[in-house]
């Protein structure tokens, strides 16, 4: 047991924590020795509602599994999807007059966009910062350009942040159970990172998240995370417009869905009388349902990404799409429906998706944490100089 060193990992969403605690094998890979999830009740509008409970909680399960396994944690990683988080993107440039790109050109580039988004965004704390974007004389290039020749350079940065109240509760919150946060990720990062590490290193996309009360979507351009947004409702809007209309219950009109095929449907058909057996029978076309249940998801998909404000300046660059839906509509022909009206009439590659396990969620994670990302950006500190260096540096330049 001399060389067991395990690692901690805690998910942070709006309704639970799940603490899982890993071991690396002598190949480097990851295996998850311990999970738990616990609910918790002290998250309100994305916000630590209740520090008290949030802390017992981490208390307690940390102490526990510490406990289980004969070992002292010292620091933890932290997975993050209930914290509100802002994306900023910004280009520094560089006019070069047919001088070379050196590594303390885009050094500069980066620490300076880094300090305006410090002190323009006081009350934020950076979370991640991404190299989304170069350009060299008007064109695009994939990789950093250091070493090549021209006239002006353009360098764009992508980053992540959450409201530093946020930030210093959470870390105050594991300080005070005698751990170190190593590192904050966001959850849409690493599920981006997934999956562009599962498509051949696929970089440029949107993924879709339907839940049952609440929505979500993100877009990675460049391999880089560059826009998120939540939306208020989820896949329980349509059950409720059903049964708004129709008047049958909410669990009626889930049985329904499960078993009901709703592709090649009669004007006439009619819902069958075994999805009435707590209430009396009523008689209810399927396609009303059907046509309730499409005209809602049209709103939706218009509302989240093709009448979405915020993502117009993306709409020419939307190619792939992987669309994660609740488990309530666990029904192929209500998949394919979501599935044909997100492709916007096959312009759009649409990926039916399931719910990124833990165990990829943590194992994509650590890669992260000790690899690093391809396109993540790392601000370079500048020692502080004696006063003598500055003076000489006054005179001499």
């Amino acid at each position: 047991m001399e060389n067991f060193s395990p690692v901690l990992y805690l998910v942070l969403s709006k309704s639970n924590i799940i603490f899982v605690a890993a071991e690396r094998n002598e190949q480097n890979n990851l295996k998850i020795i311990y999970k738990f999830k616990e609910l918790i009740n002290c998250i309100d509008n994305n916000r630590i509602s209740d520090f008290n409970k949030f802390f017992n909680s981490i208390k307690k399960n940390v102490y526990h599994i510490e406990q289980k396994l004969n070992f002292t944690f010292k620091e933890l990683t932290l997975i993050i999807d209930n914290l509100d988080s802002t994306n900023i993107n910004l280009s520094g440039y560089k006019k070069l007059n047919g001088s070379q790109i050196l590594r303390e050109n885009i050094t500069y580039i980066i620490n300076s966009l880094k300090a305006y988004v410090d002190n323009t965004e006081k009350k934020k704390t950076i979370i991640h910062i991404f190299n989304s974007k170069y350009i060299l004389d008007y064109k695009k290039l994939d990789n950093l350009p250091i070493g090549l020749f021209g006239d002006f350079y353009s360098h764009e940065l992508s980053f992540s942040l959450i409201n530093t109240s946020d930030y210093k509760n959470l870390k105050n919150a594991f300080a005070n159970c005698n751990l170190k946060l190593k590192k904050i990720l966001l959850k849409n990062f690493v599920i981006g990172a997934y999956i562009s590490n599962e498509h051949k290193n696929l970089e440029t996309f949107f993924q879709i998240r339907i839940n049952k009360k609440d929505s979500q979507i993100f877009f990675f351009e460049n391999a880089s995370l560059k826009h998120e947004q939540n939306f208020k409702f989820g896949s329980e809007i349509i059950l409720k417009d059903i049964s708004k209309i129709t008047s049958l219950k909410i669990n009626t009109i889930k049985k329904i869905l499960n078993k009901t095929q709703f592709n090649n449907l009669s004007s006439e058909e009619l819902i069958e009388k075994d999805f009435f057996e707590e209430t009396n029978y009523i008689k209810i076309k399927k396609k009303l349902i059907y046509e309730i249940i499409l005209a809602r998801i049209e709103e939706i998909s218009e509302i989240i990404i093709f009448k979405n404000i915020n993502f117009r300046y993306y709409d020419n660059k939307i190619k792939f799409l992987f669309l994660d839906i609740n488990d309530e509509f666990d029904n192929e022909c209500l998949k394919d429906t979501f599935k044909k009206i997100f492709s916007f009439n096959n312009r759009i590659k649409v990926t039916l998706s399931n719910n990124l396990s833990s165990e990829n969620l943590i194992k994509t994670a650590d890669r992260l944490v000790h690899f690093g990302w391809k396109k993540e950006a790392i601000p370079v500190t500048k020692s502080k100089k004696s006063l003598v260096a500055r003076f000489f540096e006054s005179l001499f330049g």
